[in-house]
C-alpha cells in the first residue's frame, strides 16, 4: 500500500498512524482537534481539513474514534461511504457496540466496499511501540488484504469471526481487564495496609497464581512501576470514561444474551463511582484512588 487515510488522531490513533508512516507509506489525517493536527503535521502526515478529503488516492481507511455515534456520524450520517473507492479496505479500529458496527459494515457491503471490525488491546503504550493486538471481525480475505497494516501497528492478529465479532471479543476482554484491574488495587492497598512493601507484594504476586497483566505490565499502586501512568499521577494512558463506556457496552451486551456478569456490574458501578468523583479524565488504574 502506498498511501492510507487515518481519521482519529487521539492518544491511540496518533502513534498508529504514526508507525505505518515512518514504513514510507503516506498518510492523509483527519481530526477534530487543532492540536492533534498539528501533531500531524509535524510528523510528516498529510493534514485534511474534512474526512471527505481523506479519501484522495487512498488504498486503506483506519478509523480509531472515541465512540459509536461518531462512526456512525462519518460512515452514515455524512455519507463517507459514498465517496469511498470500492477498492479502498476499510479497518474500523474503534471500540463499539457490535450492533453498530454490524449496522455500519452492512451498508458498506450495500456499497460494494470491504470494511473490518479491527479493536485494539495494548493501550498507548502499545500503539507507540507498534505492538497492539488485533481482534478483527469480517471477512477473511479482507483481513489477508490488510495484514501488512496491521502488521505495521501491531504484533498479535486475531481473527474473531463475522463482521461485529471483533467488537465482541473487544468487548469481553475489556470486562476482564476492569475487573482485574479493580482486584489488583484492592489487593495492593490491602497489603499495604497490613504493612507490606507493594513493590516486594507486586513481586510476589507476579511470580505466584495471582499474577495477571494488571499487575505486570500496568501496575496501579503509584511508585512501583516508573513506566505505569500511576507513577505519573495517573495521566493519559485509557481514560476512565473510556472504560465506563466500554463496560456499558458490555452491560448493552449481556442484557441482549441473558449473561450473567455480576463482577462486570461491580466493575460498572466501580468505574461509575471514579467518574461522579471527578476522576474521569485519569487512567483507569486510578481505581487505586479508591483504596488508598
Amino acid at each position: 500500500m502506498k498511501k492510507i487515510g487515518f481519521i482519529g488522531l487521539g492518544n491511540m490513533g496518533l502513534p498508529m498512524a504514526n508507525n505505518i508512516l515512518k514504513t514510507g507509506i503516506e498518510v492523509n489525517a483527519f481530526d477534530l482537534s487543532e492540536k492533534a493536527l498539528n501533531q500531524a503535521e509535524n510528523l510528516g502526515m498529510s493534514i485534511k481539513q474534512n474526512s471527505e478529503s481523506v479519501l484522495e488516492d487512498i488504498d486503506a481507511l483506519i478509523t480509531m474514534l472515541p465512540n459509536g455515534s461518531s462512526v456512525e456520524k462519518i460512515f452514515l450520517d455524512d455519507n463517507l461511504l459514498e465517496g469511498i473507492n470500492k477498492q479502498t479496505l476499510i479497518i474500523e479500529s474503534s471500540t463499539i457496540s457490535p450492533e453498530i458496527s454490524k449496522k455500519v459494515s452492512k451498508m458498506a457491503e450495500n456499497y460494494g466496499i470491504s470494511m473490518l471490525d479491527a479493536p485494539v488491546s495494548g493501550g498507548v503504550k502499545g500503539a507507540e511501540l507498534g505492538n497492539l493486538t488485533f481482534m478483527v471481525g469480517g471477512s477473511e480475505a479482507d483481513l489477508q488484504k490488510g495484514s501488512s497494516l496491521f502488521k505495521i501497528m501491531g504484533d498479535k492478529i486475531f481473527y474473531a469471526g463475522e463482521s461485529g465479532s471483533g467488537q465482541i471479543a473487544k468487548l469481553c476482554n475489556n470486562m476482564l481487564l476492569a475487573v482485574h484491574m479493580c482486584g489488583t488495587a484492592e489487593t495492593l492497598a490491602l497489603g499495604v495496609n497490613n504493612g507490606l512493601d507493594p513493590v516486594v507484594l507486586s513481586e510476589i504476586m507476579k511470580n505466584s497464581s495471582g499474577g495477571n497483566w494488571s499487575l505486570e505490565k500496568y501496575n496501579p499502586y503509584p511508585g512501583v512501576m516508573k513506566t505505569a501512568p500511576a507513577s505519573e499521577d495517573y495521566s493519559g494512558g485509557f481514560l476512565n470514561t473510556l472504560m465506563l463506556k466500554d463496560l456499558n457496552l458490555v452491560s448493552e451486551l449481556a442484557l441482549q444474551s441473558e449473561s450473567s456478569t455480576p463482577m462486570g456490574k461491580l466493575a460498572l458501578q466501580l468505574y461509575e463511582e471514579m467518574k461522579d468523583q471527578g476522576f474521569g479524565t485519569l487512567d483507569f488504574s486510578s481505581i487505586q484512588k479508591k483504596y488508598l
